[in-house]
């Protein structure tokens, strides 16, 4: 190296000498062509090393070749041009932020964060859902009943069409029952029977109530204690203390020709549990009511039944209005219809949160048959009927007037019984007409009668379309 060639402070260069071209003491970068320095001084064309002169560095980058490291990245490994490890670690733990390895194993831990947070979710899930399932009860006797007498039942009409026989128990055995009555032996009556016809195209639903008066020919039915009844002519929710569930459906299907394809029974405390899941259901009230029978006390007007309340308000009877066991059942369909409609506005088949009490009140007081005894089963049929608009879902009773032989009891209005069960047979539309009386209906104990209507239209011209008494979920009980 030239005598004259100084360094960047004015004091004469040391001429580099090494041995075998590896960097002298001082520097840290690898030997020619440091990849480092060349990037950090892309002024300077070359970057000298060895005899070359520090002064071919350009002024204001770096006083020695050493400097070009304060441009430069961290320093490096001459082997694999890698961070260097400075803590005696394999280096990928030292990987400043935004770095290819930094950011590897950022993405491993979001992984492994991720799958924690959803073994945690499914197991939470798989621990409701196993609750919820084992909260069901299986009628494997009703199945039973009814595989033996498979020959003498109605054959399907509309395959896709669902028939569900709805049962509310008056059983005063089983825990909050007991107020409601004396328990005889567990022995227990259809308080309420609703036969829902759920279309097959999932497009309307209709829930024809039967009243417990209602005069019917009973077949022989088995008993619990091994015996079996006669047939009889006797007032329908007889049934269902005769021979429970089958006995029942068989009934039902002997008088209207309807295929019952399952059955769900709630007793009154699933159906309190119900109403307090959703948080009340509103009704509004005409004139108060005091019944001792029912447990019940209400001011008149507009107001949010609780679970204990709307129990006491769709069983009570002779405290309201004329005592009739219509009026009953036309407030039965009216509360049920606000209850499907409160379900529906509140978003609650949509959103789990809401949706959990409500399935958890229902599944632990439901008796179902093996059809529907699973959660995944009352899911697929919630899921099909959730979009049914709320005024096609409609209440209707079975066309009926007093019993000739006791106006007390009730018997069907056979030729216009006979076109709604042949609609709902078939899966053909249900005309549901709010306030429609039928003008042969008599006067007896239920003097305001659900009938089909006449086959007329409102212009006076032929309308094929019978029409019958009822309301819909949209109206709700206070419009």
């Amino acid at each position: 190296m030239d005598a004259d060639v100084t360094d960047s402070a004015g004091t004469p260069a040391e001429p580099d000498k090494p041995a075998d071209d590896e960097p002298t003491a001082g520097t840290s970068g690898p030997e020619a062509g440091t990849a480092g320095a060349t990037d950090a001084a892309d002024t300077a064309d070359t970057v000298p090393t060895g005899d070359a002169a520090a002064d071919e560095v350009p002024k204001g980058e770096a006083g020695t070749a050493g400097g070009l490291q304060d441009e430069a990245p961290a320093t490096t490994s001459a082997a694999d041009g890698q961070p260097a490890d400075t803590d005696g670690t394999d280096g990928t733990d030292d990987a400043p932020a935004g770095t290819p390895n930094h950011k590897h194993r950022w993405m491993r831990w979001t992984a492994l964060g991720t799958s924690v947070v959803v073994l945690a979710a499914a197991g939470v899930g798989w621990w409701f859902y196993r609750k919820l399932d084992g909260n069901i009860t299986t009628d494997t006797t009703a199945a039973a009943e009814l595989e033996t007498y498979e020959k003498e039942r109605p054959t399907p009409v509309a395959h896709g069409a669902q028939n569900i026989l709805l049962l509310g128990s008056d059983t005063r055995s089983g825990e909050g029952n007991s107020k409601y009555g004396r328990d005889d032996g567990g022995s227990q009556r259809s308080d309420t029977t609703i036969l829902l016809h759920i279309a097959a195209n999932r497009q309307s639903a209709t829930a024809m109530s039967i009243p417990r008066d209602l005069m019917v020919t009973i077949p022989s039915c088995h008993r619990p204690d091994g015996t079996r009844t006669k047939e009889q002519f006797s007032q329908f929710n007889w049934a269902f203390e005769f021979g429970g569930t089958a006995c029942t459906i068989r009934t039902v299907e002997r008088f209207t020709g309807i295929r019952i394809d399952h059955h769900m029974v709630v007793d009154f405390s699933g159906f309190k549990d119900m109403v307090n899941a959703v948080h009340g259901v509103e009704v509004c009230l005409k004139e108060p009511i005091d019944d001792a029978d029912a447990h019940l006390k209400l001011p008149a007007g507009k107001q949010a039944l609780n679970g204990e309340q709307a129990l006491g308000f769709v069983r009570a009877r002779k405290s309201i209005g004329n005592g009739s066991d219509t009026e009953r059942m036309d407030r039965q369909q009216q509360f049920l219809g606000a209850l499907v409609k409160k379900v529906q506005s509140n978003g609650v088949l949509l959103n789990p949160i809401r949706l959990y009490p409500v399935l958890d009140a229902a599944t632990k007081s439901l008796t179902t048959d093996p059809g529907l005894d699973s959660l995944r089963d009352l899911y697929d049929l919630t899921r099909s009927v959730r979009n049914i608009p709320t005024e096609k879902v409609q209440f209707l009773t079975v066309p009926r007037q007093p019993y000739r032989a006791d106006p007390n009891r009730d018997e069907l209005i056979e030729s216009k019984a006979a076109q709604l069960f042949k609609r709902l047979r078939e899966d053909t539309p249900v005309a549901v007409v709010a306030g429609k009386k039928d003008k042969d209906a008599g006067s007896g104990n239920d003097s305001q009668q659900s009938s089909a209507g006449t086959d007329e239209s409102a212009s006076g011209g032929p309308n094929p379309t019978p029409t019958f008494s009822g309301t819909n979920a949209a109206a709700g009980m206070c419009g």
